[in-house]
């Protein structure tokens, strides 16, 4: 347990871890594994070359404003409603005029390899039930601030029911909740192990959510016998849908506390290398803090003063 970390500490580690996991990965995003050993060496992505964020870090920080904006009772509304304004970022080469908060960001409207399955969800206006068949990653990534200020049932709840403005499948709400009630046990001073492990419990109520819960079951067993390093994560899939992406991320959670090495392992295979490093910067930042990330990759977060503002208003400290 952990708990003489500060609730701010952890909510900067894992927004800043987020978009350090993201940035890593998306580096290599669509290579195949050999051709990120050819370019980076076979000890993986190793080193942060640019600092460019993708889509996943400008979805997480429109959920913290979403849940910052909402009143009462009113959260999921309010996070669909944000998620309605970053769409625009994705259309729109500048802010339009009486643009605030995000939206008045000019670094935000780069378009990184948005996910379909997003750009289309919200281009329909984000009503539940749009695109029920996918269970693309793009619904876990954005995640993890709903456990940062909420109780992990609460966290799951929510994070399900935002998943259903862009991704219909069950099994991308499982995900989605999965992250943000692990998150939430880690900012109560869970160990990793016990925040993984009642999460799982959790999964394991309902039938609609067994692809997750079997996926991090999978990531659970692996850790116990292959240390992460580049591209062993691929008993677990590649990552392109939602529980594959979580469980890579656990798989390397569980598997070392030395966060470097993790960040490494988690984008050093051939699938979506981006959003499984930033899942794991999210964990790895709730469960150990802001103080354990790479201090050379954290300092050159793009967009870093931007996203510790939002931290320490959504921590409430």
């Amino acid at each position: 347990m952990t708990q003489a970390i500060s609730r701010r500490e952890r909510a900067l580690g894992c927004l800043v871890g987020g978009a350090v996991g993201d940035a890593l990965g998306y580096q290599v995003e669509f290579d195949s594994w050999p051709q990120i050993a050819a370019d980076y060496g076979p000890g993986g992505v190793a080193e942060l070359r640019y600092n460019r964020v993708s889509d996943d870090t400008q979805m997480t920080l429109f959920t913290v404003e979403g849940l910052l904006q909402a009143q009462p009772g009113a959260e999921a509304e309010s996070v669909r409603l944000a998620y309605l304004r970053w769409l625009v970022t994705q259309q729109e080469p500048m802010p339009p005029m009486g643009s605030r908060g995000l939206a008045a960001l000019p670094w935000l409207y780069a378009r990184r390899a948005p996910g379909n399955a997003c750009l289309s969800g919200l281009a329909a206006g984000g009503e539940p039930g749009v695109n029920p068949d996918s269970k693309g990653c793009g619904t876990v990534m954005r995640s993890a601030p709903f456990g940062l200020r909420h109780s992990p049932a609460e966290a799951y709840a929510l994070a399900e029911a935002c998943s259903a403005f862009t991704h219909g499948h069950p099994t991308a709400g499982a995900a989605a909740g999965a992250l943000a009630m692990i998150v939430a046990h880690l900012m109560e001073g869970a160990s990793p192990q016990r925040a993984v492990s009642a999460t799982l419990l959790h999964l394991q109520r309902s039938l609609d959510r067994s692809e997750t819960a079997d996926a991090l079951q999978k990531a659970y067993s692996l850790a116990g016998n292959v240390p992460p390093g580049p591209n062993t994560c691929t008993p677990l899939g590649e990552g392109w849908i939602a529980e594959e992406a979580l469980a890579i991320a656990v798989y390397c959670f569980l598997g070392t506390d030395d966060v470097r090495a993790g960040l490494v392992a988690s984008v050093s295979h051939g699938g979506d290398s981006d959003s499984t490093g930033a899942i794991l910067g999210n964990l790895y930042g709730a469960a150990y803090g802001h103080a354990a990330l790479p201090r050379e990759w954290a300092s050159q977060a793009e967009g870093r003063e931007t996203i510790a503002a939002l931290a320490e208003k959504l921590s409430g400290e």
